[in-house]
């Protein structure tokens, strides 16, 4: 029987949650068991085959930090690019993790800000109810929302029987964790996986760990293509028209933009899986960290205040998801569209969400612990996974693919 507090334990997120001053702290729900439920069924899809993929869904929601060295850092990410901020309701997450986003946190809170925007946006953010934040995080496409503190009740996605993907053909639009975490599942499970980027905006997890990114795309083959051509939109079209799996983070007026249609897609009996901060209907802009304290997913200090969970834990769990989806198909062989928001995600973990303070670690000689209902259990640190293979350069088979694929 699952116990969570044991597996949040064997997670590496308690490690990463909690002041970097304080003890670790337990985090709200049962995602660290959701992870857990989502790789054994990846395992069960896959035994049997010439490709079987075990692994601990609950360590993969921290292995970046393994790489990457990240710690918990309390109201600040353990990334560095998302900070809690009280609002004039509530507490809010408010990101800055592109290059462009201190201009758009400028236009937020109306001036030029300086090469630290953190104070002048934590005190517009003081001055204003979480609502309004949204409002116009969403209108500005910046990653801010507020935080939850009563549960949400996400419509449960509908359940298709299991399918081989040994040998199945997956196009890979997506960027940063979640969609390549699926996309590398689905690859340790046999898929050829070919990824495709654009030559303005490559997959900004290409400026961050090198060894991050080849984990995600080990094995891969890259593929450059530019929308802005009429001769690069009918390549991705007939890339899209010959793969089995589709896996993008876009909302569909960017794929419109690119000359794709999800729903042809689907119709002509492709798995698109789409990947989005609050589903495609929604504008709102988020990543891992915003998006998780937005759901309700953050612990709770001592005095009451959130402090984030782990690292960017709405993305791995997000990408469990679409892999764990991606592995199933219709029975009567028909194409379905998976509308995977990682906010959903993220509160379907949550039946409830304590106001109080969060369950601490303690000292046991040199280690933490967590007491369960099974005994005292060690709270692990991240641990990282091995994978074989580069990762491709942008590009470096665009020429190859193309042409097996009979495509001009």
């Amino acid at each position: 029987m699952s116990d969570p507090v044991r597996d949040w334990a064997g997670s590496g997120v308690v490690a990463l949650t909690g002041s970097p001053d304080g003890p670790p702290l337990l985090p709200p729900g049962r995602a660290a068991t959701v992870a857990r439920e989502l790789t054994d069924r990846i395992a069960a899809t896959t035994a049997g085959t010439a490709h079987p993929v075990v692994l601990d869904g609950a360590r993969l929601l921290s292995e970046r930090a393994a790489l990457t060295g990240a710690r918990r850092a309390g109201q600040v990410s353990a990334g560095g690019s998302c900070r809690l901020l009280p609002t004039l309701d509530g507490w809010a997450a408010v990101s800055c993790a592109r290059p462009g986003d201190p201009l758009l946190l400028g236009a937020l809170v109306g001036q030029p800000l300086p090469a630290d925007p953190w104070p002048a946006v934590a005190a517009w953010v003081r001055e204003r109810p979480g609502a309004e934040l949204a409002e116009r995080a969403e209108l500005l496409g910046v990653a801010a929302t507020p935080v939850r503190t009563a549960p949400a009740a996400p419509a449960p996605l509908p359940r298709h029987p299991p399918r081989p993907v040994e040998g199945l053909l997956v196009v890979d639009f997506s960027a940063l964790w979640a969609g390549p975490l699926a996309a590398s599942l689905l690859g340790l499970a046999g898929a050829r996986v070919v990824k495709v980027e654009v030559p303005d905006r490559l997959d900004g997890a290409r400026r961050g760990s090198a060894e991050f990114y080849r984990l995600l795309h080990a094995g891969h083959r890259a593929v450059l293509l530019d929308p802005a051509t009429a001769r690069g939109r009918a390549a991705m079209a007939a890339l899209v028209a010959v793969a089995d799996v589709v896996i993008e983070g876009s909302r569909p007026r960017a794929l419109a933009g690119f000359g794709l249609d999800a729903d042809a897609a689907v119709a002509a009996g492709t798995t698109w899986v789409s990947l989005t901060a609050a589903g495609r209907a929604s504008g709102r802009i988020g990543f891992g960290d915003d998006v998780a304290a937005g759901a309700g997913l953050v612990a709770r200090a001592a005095d009451g205040s959130p402090v984030f969970v782990g690292d960017a834990i709405a993305d791995p769990l997000t990408g469990l998801t679409a892999a764990a989806l991606a592995m199933t198909a219709p029975a009567d062989g028909s194409g379905v569209l998976w509308d995977v928001a990682m906010a959903d995600v993220v509160a379907a973990t949550l039946a409830d969400l304590p106001a109080g303070p969060s369950a601490a670690a303690r000292r046991d000689g040199d280690a933490w612990v967590l007491d369960t209902a099974h005994g005292v259990v060690p709270v692990e640190p991240p641990q990282l996974r091995t994978v074989e293979g580069q990762a491709p350069e942008p590009g470096a088979d665009t020429a190859a693919v193309l042409a097996e694929l009979g495509i001009a």
